[in-house]
């Protein structure tokens, strides 16, 4: 549970002036809980329209203001091409000593780390203090909690950090809009095109920006063809995504020209929610079917032992997880006189935290001899030679998984707190039947 934290808001009679349209608050976030020792500087944009008296649609933008957003809000709300919207713009966090050196630049860490701490922060600090502030005239900041109407934008590891947001917290942000973002080898951001492609579809609209002439740091891979890939990999994967390529370089400059265009896709057909698209992930698309409603809470929490080894339907053979954890494998055991014998650490399985041993749960396997591992990033769906094929999400808030069972069109989660259910297009082993090899394909 993140604990209470302190924040002090500074509004300046000149950050209070009135512009085009809108005006803009300071503020200041310290003693964060999730990045200790930090402060976080951000302005706060409120548009003349904005009356106090009902939740407004939300935007973030990360580093501060870019692409001249102010104005472009300004003019896009007088035009009705977007809603009445709060804008929150935010600064990575700095550690100084108390002379006002920096000892460290938090950047990133913050932005191109691909767990959903960021995320966390967003919601549980900064928009905390945003909501906790009123403008100079005495009205409340209220923001809506419908994930259409929220939008978050950030450029290089901000760009990254804007998608992990929305794709860890797809109730928490609708649509992102990314410019030149590190999909590299910094902190595992080359990695997120392959999770995508994996996982079932989020309601998520992203537009991605990027230059043929952008690399940073060649060092850490190319930052064209890793946008390239991303855009290519949630285009498989089923999004409403939207790319501009050019012969840009690393800079903000191809962002801000196309930004009133980007913002008018993003809000054309407001307030309409997003629609899931299909995937062509074959194998995922076989597990979903057209009833699922979602997971459903059927009972409250038990209390059992949690399940860590599982055989195989035709007893040849047995999945383990390892205790302690060390790593991001399932082990598989050959079965000889009742015994386990021939270990391997033969179910790979992805983390979106590469920082610590992956949390691995609880496991099972289905009539097709695919393994079902609850991690903390999902359900990762394992074929018979150990590759994950498919992500499924767990329950949003879901506490640590006990036990999954597998019956026919049913996948039941146990947890301490509650039990879930969800349709799949999936059935249950039959112990003692061996299920049709998939091959070493």
């Amino acid at each position: 549970m993140i604990k209470r934290f302190l924040f002090i808001l500074i509004l300046s009679v000149a950050a209070l002036a009135a512009s085009a349209g809108h005006i803009l608050i300071d503020g200041t976030l310290e003693k964060s809980d999730i990045y200790p020792g930090t402060v976080h500087t951000f302005q706060v944009y409120v548009p003349d329209q904005y009356d106090g008296r009902r939740p407004a649609a939300l935007y973030v933008g990360l580093d501060g203001v870019l692409c001249n957003a102010p104005q472009v809000m300004d003019s896009l709300i007088e035009a009705g091409k977007m809603p009445c919207t709060i804008g929150v713009f935010l600064q990575p966090g700095l550690i100084k000593d108390i002379e006002g050196t920096v000892l460290r630049y938090n950047r990133c860490y913050e932005f191109d780390s691909t767990t959903g701490d960021f995320a966390l922060f967003l919601e549980n600090e900064v928009l905390t203090a945003v909501e906790a502030m009123t403008t100079a005239s005495g009205k409340p900041i209220r923001l809506s909690r419908q994930p259409q109407d929220r939008m978050i934008f950030g450029l290089s590891s901000g760009g990254i950090a804007a998608f992990n947001a929305a794709w860890h917290r797809p109730d928490l942000f609708g649509k992102v809009f990314t410019g030149v973002g590190t999909f590299v080898a910094m902190r595992g951001g080359n990695d997120l095109q392959a999770m995508v492609r994996k996982t079932e579809p989020l309601p998520l609209r992203i537009f991605i920006q990027d230059g043929s002439n952008d690399a940073w740091n060649p060092l850490f891979g190319h930052w064209y063809e890793g946008n390239q890939m991303m855009a290519s990999a949630l285009q498989f994967a089923g999004y409403d995504v939207q790319c501009d390529w050019s012969d840009g370089g690393h800079n903000v400059k191809r962002s801000t020209e196309i930004f009133p265009q980007v913002m008018e896709w993003m809000w054309r057909d407001w307030p309409a929610p997003h629609v899931v698209q299909e995937t062509q992930n074959s194998f995922l698309k076989d597990l979903l079917c057209d009833e699922d409603e979602g997971w459903v809470k059927i009972g409250e929490g038990v209390d059992i032992k949690p399940v860590t080894h599982i055989i195989y339907p035709d007893l040849t053979n047995i999945a383990m997880i390892p205790s302690p954890p060390s790593g991001n494998v399932v082990w598989q055991y050959l079965m000889q006189n009742g015994q386990p014998s021939h270990g391997e650490p033969f179910y790979w399985l992805h983390n979106d935290d590469n920082s610590r041993p992956l949390d691995i749960q609880t496991i099972t396997f289905d009539s097709k001899g695919n393994l079902w591992a609850v991690t903390s990033m999902g359900i990762q769906v394992c074929d018979q030679n150990g590759r994950v094929r498919a992500i499924l999400r767990l329950p949003h808030g879901c506490a640590p998984v006990s036990e999954i069972e597998i019956t026919q069109g049913l996948v039941v989660l146990s947890t301490s707190t509650a039990t879930w259910c969800r349709r799949f297009n999936v059935a249950g082993p039959t112990l003692g039947l061996r299920p049709e090899s998939q091959g070493q394909g």
